[in-house]
């Protein structure tokens, strides 16, 4: 057990949090306040921020795309060097927050913004970010990760960088009573598999990593056999609080991590536009079927400790389906449009990008994505 663990982000949880802001970020910065396709202005989160910058020089930009693209954040980066703003706050879900991580680095680099995401340069500086979590899901709010996508080429891509903490982030599980059932569902299953990228892996002797990974489980357990009440506030507070805490890294200390099932997943986004969670529920129980070999003990370990199924590694993995399932978020590939080139696509991807052989293994090779890939449109 030897790890090192490091987390900046502060936390403030609540109805009515955004208050905060006024204090939390100095009243010499010059705010970019920056949001997606407008529904913060209907949920209520937008009113709140202005009122809580009455007191800061500030400006806007909206239209940030679910999966953001360097084409739109790039025209935010524009903005940001012609004002000479000097701090950005994030008024949304995972894709706004990843959007303006990319804008707080690009906007203090001289060269393509692009450069962090293929690996040509690594991220020296970045604006101080803030966020305004209304969409649970990711994790994004309190974690180094960053990920865009390219338009231009078909691309998704993310880097990491403790330049891309933000500063503090405000969660407020209120502002989730206007998503819709598909919005819900998908932070849900997201969650899941972040947890599974970190826990699904080998077994260990992290008593800590492990049955925090399995208490978050069964909370998100909990709230699909409980969908019906997925319009109270109980139901949302603990939804929010289970996405953050599923990737904020601590999950991560001193263990093996997948996250084969996310690089896959990204490449059916990026080809084929599907939500990033339902890219992930259609990979996740097909990729634990095909590496069974390698996940079996520790997928025995969450069978039991989860599920209370004990020597049955199918009817685990089936429990994991009925999971994704129950919350309206498909398994199998064949619920989308997908083409005949999707194997194709996806492998000509992981030679252009180098994910050769990827997986707590490395044993994810080209071979095993296409078998993969085949098991979710045959399943």
């Amino acid at each position: 057990m030897e790890f090192s663990f490091h987390n900046p982000t502060g936390i403030e949880f609540g109805k009515g949090k955004i208050k905060e802001i006024a204090n939390l970020i100095p009243k010499d910065k010059k705010v970019l306040v920056v949001y997606g396709g407008g529904s913060v202005k209907n949920n209520g989160a937008y009113d709140q921020v202005v009122e809580a910058l009455s007191g800061h020089e500030w400006l806007e930009f909206g239209g940030v795309e679910p999966n953001p693209t360097v084409e739109t954040m790039n025209k935010a980066v524009e903005l940001v060097k012609a004002e000479g703003v000097n701090y950005i706050l994030a008024v949304g879900g995972g894709s706004v927050i990843d959007g303006c991580k990319y804008l707080a680095a690009a906007s203090l680099y001289d060269g393509d913004g692009w450069d962090f995401l293929d690996g040509t340069a690594q991220v020296q500086q970045a604006l101080p970010l803030a966020v305004v979590l209304t969409l649970a899901a990711t994790g994004s709010e309190s974690n180094n990760l960053t990920v865009v996508s390219r338009k231009s080429t078909d691309e998704k891509r993310m880097y990491f960088s403790d330049h891309s903490y933000p500063q503090f982030a405000v969660l407020d599980p209120s502002f989730m009573g206007t998503l819709s059932d598909r919005q819900l569902g998908n932070g849900l299953v997201d969650a899941f598999v972040h947890i599974s990228e970190q826990y699904l892996t080998k077994t260990n002797d992290l008593l800590v990593n492990d049955g925090y990974a399995e208490t978050l489980y069964k909370g998100l357990v909990t709230l699909a056999s409980r969908w019906e009440e997925r319009r109270t506030l109980w139901w949302q507070e603990n939804l929010m609080h289970i996405c953050n805490q599923a990737l904020n890294f601590q999950l991560a200390n001193g263990v093996c991590q997948d996250w084969s099932t996310h690089i896959i997943g990204h490449e059916l986004t990026a080809f084929y536009g599907l939500d990033h969670a339902r890219s992930l529920a259609v990979i996740l129980p097909h990729l634990i079927r095909e590496m069974i070999d390698e996940k079996q003990d520790k997928l025995a370990q969450f069978g039991k400790n989860v599920f209370g199924i004990e020597n049955d590694n199918e009817a685990i993995i089936e429990k994991i389906e009925e999971v994704f399932e129950s919350v309206g978020v498909p398994t199998k590939l064949t619920a989308y449009e997908i083409d005949g080139k999707v194997v194709e696509n996806v492998q000509n991807a992981f030679k252009s990008h180098g994910y050769l052989e990827i997986g707590e293994n490395g044993t994810v090779t080209l071979d095993k994505v296409e078998k993969i890939i085949n098991r979710s449109i045959a399943a």
